[in-house]
């Protein structure tokens, strides 16, 4: 069978909807089909999206608001009440994605959802039945590099009347939203040497940002920032530096090294719009496991990197991992809030990072305010004064956590009245063999082996105490899990398991209060929650599929 027939054949199958209400429409097309949206829709602005969750109707971007708390002000669903939350309809998206899971956030505004799929799929769904009012197929090369081996997506960016998604050639679109057509269409880079994106894009006043994936290949991480209305590139930065930059003189004094360095971009950061800063976390260096080729600390990757959203030039940095040996990404979502410390108001910025540390920093200087594992990694169990890890076990020891670490891009959530910090954490127990690296572009260049003991490992959802790192409650999960946190105004919290059940629990003690089977293990995405016809939804990719959820009408 040809590429371009199972390509036919996925598309057919994306419009076969399980819903209790409502059917698929016709055909699908080569590119885009379906009735489009309803005509009469306000277009999205800035302050729109500035406003985070003031309309409750409306979830406007990959956390919510441009904090990355992922927490929603909404007090419908409660503690007291969660029991009687029922599915009140499914979306099956016919695409599916080896390995790996539906990763999307949802956005959703005046009754429609715009949802990315695998295989850069999207939708507008009915948000009442999950009925399509369109659905976008991108015809994508036969020769993709990282994007055949991760063909995730993570959500779509939104302003005006566009819909901005990259894709898994390393594109950068946007979409008509009301009828899911191409408005414009600009290449991030070569996919043929590596590159892919994945990631929702962040949108801000006339820009919108987007990182790149590949970091396992002979790439350059950089972050763009670019004109809504007409793709036009506005500026790049670069997480690998280049020679005679800034951080160069922590890699060899060869440029052909510094253009591999890897340090991709590929999670959707954060951003003040008061300081005007990004918040934006880089990956490994390149080779992943063998760093005999790169001596040194290799800034940017591994990092925390705070950017003036005006110009893309670099204002602070944080390294958590300096010279990776272990792909322990700094890929994370990094956490906004404002609170006291130490008698004395702060800005912060918190991270729980792929290394098994939890971080405070100053969002402001960089300055580090804690740094404490929140894992039980041998790796190292303290940060020296210089702001570095003091190793203690470099693998000779015994086991390490696994390359997908204490934690992984999955969304954590703060509660700022808990002031909890809520992360899926990963206890995995693995053994890293370097090799010599291939360096050839367009292959991966992992540079080595990893073994794990798939019997030690188990998950846990946890509370970390911000202020201190301390662990406050945790419920654990029978295996390593990735699924996402997100937390709500009346005390719930949302997460999930690598069994595929999605749960609530009380954010205050950590009871399990609920949970559904979805069928298909929860992988990458946390829950997405809005109002509706005044009953609060609340919304989780699985598998193959999208769940609404409500609570079940009184009779």
């Amino acid at each position: 069978m040809t590429t371009r027939s199972v390509r036919a054949i996925r598309a057919a199958c994306a419009v076969m909807v399980a819903v209790l209400a409502g059917s698929a429409p016709g055909p699908v097309s080569a590119q885009t089909s379906g009735p489009g949206v309803p005509a009469d829709l306000d277009a999205v602005s800035y302050q729109d999206i500035l406003a985070g969750h003031g309309d409750p109707t409306r979830w406007l971007t990959y956390s919510g608001d441009y904090s990355g708390q992922r927490h929603s002000p909404l007090t419908q669903i409660t503690p007291e009440n969660v029991r009687r939350l029922v599915p009140i309809w499914t979306f099956q998206t016919g695409t599916d994605t080896r390995g790996r899971g539906f990763e999307t956030t949802p956005l959703v505004l005046d009754g429609v959802l715009y949802v990315t799929g695998s295989n850069n799929f999207a939708w507008a769904l009915d948000a009442r039945t999950g009925r399509p009012f369109w659905q976008y197929r991108r015809d994508l090369p036969d020769d993709l590099t990282y994007g055949a081996s991760a063909p995730v997506n993570r959500g779509f960016g939104i302003l005006g009347d566009l819909l901005f998604m990259v894709t898994l050639d390393a594109h950068l679109l946007a979409l008509d939203r009301r009828t899911g057509s191409v408005v414009w269409d600009v290449e991030l880079a070569d996919y043929r040497t590596g590159y892919a994106a994945t990631l929702a894009p962040l949108v801000l006043d006339g820009k919108v940002i987007v990182g790149i994936s590949g970091g396992e290949y002979t790439t350059r991480g950089f972050i763009d920032a670019y004109d809504p209305q007409t793709g036009d590139r506005i500026w790049r930065f670069y997480t690998i530096p280049g020679p005679g930059e800034p951080g160069s003189e922590t890699w060899p004094d060869d440029p052909a090294v510094l253009a591999a360095g890897g340090g991709a971009t590929w999670m959707t950061g954060s951003y003040d719009p008061e300081l005007d800063l990004l918040y934006w976390g880089t990956g490994n260096p390149n080779p992943d496991y063998n760093g005999e080729a790169r001596p040194g600390d290799n800034l940017y990757a591994n990092s925390l990197v705070a950017l003036s959203a005006e110009t893309g030039e670099l204002v602070w940095h944080y390294q958590f991992t300096p010279h990776d040996l272990h792909d322990w990404d700094a890929n994370h979502v990094p956490v906004l809030a404002d609170l006291e410390w130490e008698g004395a108001p702060r800005k912060l910025v918190m991270v729980a990072n792929r290394n098994g540390f939890f971080y405070v920093l100053d969002r402001v200087t960089g300055e580090l305010l804690l740094g404490e594992p929140f894992t039980s990694t041998t790796w190292a169990r303290e940060i020296g004064s210089d702001g570095r890890p003091i190793i203690l076990n470099d693998g000779s020891q015994g086991c390490l956590p696994d390359p997908w670490g204490g934690t992984n891009f999955f969304p954590p959530s703060f509660d700022p009245s808990l002031e909890l910090f809520f992360v899926t954490a990963r206890e995995t127990c693995s053994t890293y063999i370097p090799q010599e690296p291939e360096n050839e572009p367009g292959r991966s260049n992992f540079g080595g082996v990893v073994w794990t003991d798939q019997e030690a490992g188990y998950g846990a959802l946890r509370a970390l105490d911000p202020r201190s790192g301390e662990l406050v409650w945790e419920f654990r999960y029978p295996t390593p899990t990735f699924a996402g946190v997100t937390t709500t105004a009346s005390g719930l919290v949302f997460a999930g398991d690598h069994e595929g059940n999605f749960i609530a629990f009380d954010g205050k003690t950590g009871e399990n209060l609920w949970h559904y089977s979805t069928g298909s293990r929860i992988w990458g995405p946390g829950a997405m929650t809005h109002m509706l016809d005044g009953r609060q939804h609340v919304l989780i990719p699985s598998g193959t599929t999208l769940v609404a959820f409500a609570l079940l009408e009184e009779r």
